[in-house]
């Protein structure tokens, strides 16, 4: 009698040297000054882009204490929290997960140091999406071109989201300006990241995108770049996607 065949292993978004790269680094996400500075000086941009288009999707009065309550939000790769904890006190409930152990554990941490109630969930978007959870914001940003399995991950992300809700997308487009810039200069001359951070291959262009959000049935409603200014030390808006890029993808 021959033996069984073995099952195939269950398809997985994990990349495993990335979450050891971020995990190495996971007691230094709340240090303005430390590895993760450039997405503290790159939050203020994403924070206003998501509450501008929370507040139009869903009808919210901005000038409200919480605008958001009642509205379920998942932070997909959520590291140590940095956008996870604004959006708990725009009164989202919150949901942070992160395929890392240690970044959770920081996020954690530093939530209750704040006093701030978050769910955090060291997991990934497709047990989430196993499990049934349904939310009315997902934010995926940053994190697209960090995952083994892009398709899936989409999928995923695509299925948890609820009717009439929203998704956004952070990423890096596959450019040779984004090389140049990302790469080269933020990870080798200016030292800004940990170098190996990115891997130019897995950056997707905006086509490239917005054809995985209409797959999960979502309909692109926007389309805007980041660029950042030397001389200001800032980041902001712009209409220029060639190196960093966000996208909204509206569920009907």
């Amino acid at each position: 009698m021959s033996a069984s065949p073995a099952a195939a292993p269950a398809a997985s978004t994990v990349d495993a040297e990335d979450v050891a790269r971020f995990s190495a680094i996971a007691a230094e996400w709340w240090d303005e000054t430390g590895k993760f500075a450039p997405l503290h000086k790159f939050n203020p941009v994403r924070l206003a882009y998501i509450r501008e288009k929370a507040l139009e999707r869903f009808g919210r009065d901005g000038a409200a204490r919480k605008p958001f309550e009642g509205l379920r939000l998942l932070d997909i790769g959520c590291g140590g929290g940095l956008l996870s904890e604004p959006m708990a006190r725009l009164g989202f409930a919150v949901t942070g997960a992160d395929a890392s152990e240690k970044n959770i554990g920081t996020a954690k941490a530093h939530a209750a140091e704040q006093g701030l109630t978050i769910d955090y969930r060291a997991t990934t978007a497709e047990d989430l999406a196993a499990a049934g959870e349904t939310f009315d914001v997902i934010l995926n940003m940053e994190v697209v071109e960090h995952v083994a399995d892009v398709k899936l991950f989409m999928a995923s992300c695509a299925t948890m989201l609820k009717p009439g809700g929203m998704m956004i997308v952070a990423t890096l487009n596959r450019t040779f300006k984004a090389w140049a810039l990302a790469i080269v200069g933020a990870e080798y001359v200016l030292g800004w990241l940990p170098r190996g951070t990115h891997d130019w291959q897995k950056f997707l262009t905006p086509g490239e995108l917005r054809a995985a959000l209409e797959e999960g049935g979502l309909k692109v409603a926007d389309l805007a770049g980041v660029v950042y200014n030397p001389i200001a030390d800032r980041w902001s808006r712009s209409s220029d996607t060639g190196v960093n890029y966000m996208m909204l993808g509206m569920k009907p």
